[in-house]
C-alpha cells in the first residue's frame, strides 16, 4: 500500500476532542494497510502562549532559548497523540526533530533544513508502527535545538515525504482547501480543485495563511504531491501539484498581508552603486526587502522606497542610519499603517486586462493605490491598512463576481 505523510495544524489539535477526531483520520488511513507518518503542530494559541511566557521573564529573550521554549509544544502534541491511539488499540511512537535527525543550519527561529535522516523513521515504519512526529524543529551542527519559523510544520511534513519517498503528503486544516480569498473573510470564496506549485507559492509568500511558502518550494523541487484538506470533514480537498487540468478565471486567488512596513530612503544621489550599498548593508542583517520603487527627483537625487516585514522595521531603520554617510541619503520616512494586496493566477500571463480589472475595482471602491509589484504571474499593490479588507473584497467580486 502506500506511504502517506498527513500534517495537522494546532487548531486540529486544540483539545482532547479534536486529538480523538485526529486519531480517527490517522486510523483510518492505518487499518487500509497505508504506513502513516504524522507530524504535528502544537496544540491551539500553545505557541503565542509560550511567547508571553517568555516576555513575562525576559522581554528579549535569546532566540536560541526561544526555539528551546517553543519546540515544547510540538513534543506535547506527539506525546498525546501517541495516548490517544493507543487507546484505541494502534502502535505509535511520537518522535521529536533530533530523534529522527533533523539537521537544519543554525539560524535560531528560521532554521532551513539540511537533512533528514531516515534510518529510524524506517525501523519504526517497518514495525507497522503509526510515526508521530514534532513538526516546526530540527537540530543543528551544535546539537542545539532549532525551529524552521511560523508555519515550520508545513516544511517539516514536506521534507519527511522527501526523504521517505512517500506516495502523498496532506496537510490537514481547518477549513476545505486553498480558496481564491480567505473564507473567514470573504463570504464568496471559492475552493480550488487543484493549483499549481507556482502560484500557490506566490499565494502562500503574499499573506496567504494556509501552507508556508518554503514547503511547497520544496514539493515543487522534488515533485511532491501535496493536498490540502479539512480534518473536520471527508471532503475532498485542494490538490498542489505541477500542471492543473482545471482552467481558473483569470486568477487564483486573492491575497493579505498586513504584516509589511514601507520605508523610503528620501533625497539619495542618482550614480551607480547606490542602490547595491543600500540593499547590501540590509542583506548583511538578513533583513529581506520586498517591493521596490525608485522615484526620481530632481537635481540627480532619487527618493528609493522599499517593504520589509513589520517585525523587520526597527533594525533595518537602526541599520541604515549607522550607514547613513556610506549610502549617502538626507532622511528617512517609514510607516507600518499599510497592506499589500496581491493576485495570482498562472493563467494572467495569457489574460489582457487583469492589472486593468484589479485597478477598476480599487478605483470603485475609491481606495488609493500606493506602490505595485509586478512578475508573470501576480500584480500586488500597497494600501493603507484599514482599507485592505474591502480592497480584498472589492477585487474579488470584480473577478468572481457576487
Amino acid at each position: 500500500m502506500a506511504l502517506i505523510v498527513k500534517k495537522f495544524g494546532g487548531s486540529s489539535l486544540a483539545d482532547a476532542k479534536c486529538l480523538e477526531r485526529v486519531a480517527w483520520i490517522i486510523a483510518e488511513s492505518y487499518s487500509e494497510g497505508n504506513s502513516v507518518v504524522a507530524v504535528l503542530s502544537a496544540q491551539g494559541d500553545t505557541t503565542d502562549e509560550l511567547i508571553e511566557k517568555a516576555m513575562e521573564v525576559n522581554p528579549n529573550p535569546s532566540k536560541r532559548e526561544m526555539d528551546v521554549l517553543l519546540s515544547t509544544g510540538e513534543q506535547s502534541s506527539i506525546a498525546l497523540m501517541a495516548m490517544t491511539l493507543e487507546k484505541l488499540g494502534l502502535p505509535a511512537v511520537s518522535l521529536t526533530g533530533w530523534q529522527i535527525g533533523m539537521q537544519t543550519d543554525s539560524v535560531y527561529s528560521s532554521a532551513r533544513i539540511k537533512n533528514v535522516a531516515t534510518e529510524r523513521l524506517k525501523a519504526e515504519l517497518d514495525r507497522r508502527r503509526i510515526v508521530l512526529i514534532a513538526g516546526f524543529q530540527g537540530i543543528n551542527k551544535f546539537d542545539d535545538i532549532t525551529t524552521l519559523g511560523r508555519g515550520g510544520s508545513d516544511t517539516t511534513a514536506v521534507s519527511i515525504a522527501v526523504a521517505l519517498n512517500a506516495d502523498l503528503c496532506q496537510i490537514y486544516t481547518d477549513v476545505e482547501g486553498i480558496y481564491t480569498a480567505d473564507p473567514n473573510e470573504v463570504a464568496e470564496a471559492k475552493k480550488l480543485d487543484e493549483i499549481t506549485y507556482d502560484e500557490m507559492i506566490e499565494l502562500a509568500s503574499l499573506g496567504a495563511k494556509v501552507l508556508h511558502n518554503r514547503s511547497i518550494e520544496m514539493a515543487k523541487r522534488y515533485g511532491i504531491k501535496v493536498e490540502v484538506l479539512s480534518s473536520l470533514n471527508r471532503k475532498p480537498g485542494t490538490v498542489v501539484k505541477g500542471v492543473t487540468t482545471v482552467e481558473h478565471t483569470k486568477i487564483s486567488g486573492v491575497a493579505k498581508d498586513t504584516d509589511i512596513a514601507r520605508i523610503a530612503v528620501v533625497n539619495i544621489k542618482d550614480e551607480p552603486g547606490v542602490a547595491f550599498r543600500l540593499f547590501r548593508v540590509l542583506a548583511g542583517e538578513r533583513i529581506n526587502i520586498d517591493i521596490i520603487l525608485q522615484s526620481i527627483n530632481r537635481e540627480k537625487m532619487n527618493d528609493i522606497s522599499f517593504t520589509v516585514a513589520r517585525k523587520d522595521l526597527t533594525r533595518a531603520v537602526e541599520v541604515l542610519e549607522a550607514n547613513k554617510n556610506e549610502i549617502g541619503y538626507s532622511e528617512i520616512s517609514t510607516t507600518d499603517k499599510i497592506a499589500k494586496i496581491s493576485i495570482v493566477g498562472a493563467g494572467m500571463m495569457s489574460a489582457p486586462g487583469v492589472a486593468a480589472m484589479m485597478f477598476e475595482a480599487l478605483f470603485e471602491a475609491k481606495i488609493n493605490i500606493g506602490m505595485i509589484s509586478t512578475s508573470e504571474i501576480k500584480i500586488s499593490v500597497l494600501v493603507d491598512e484599514n482599507e485592505a479588507d474591502r480592497a480584498v473584497a472589492a477585487i474579488h467580486t470584480k473577478f468572481y463576481g457576487e
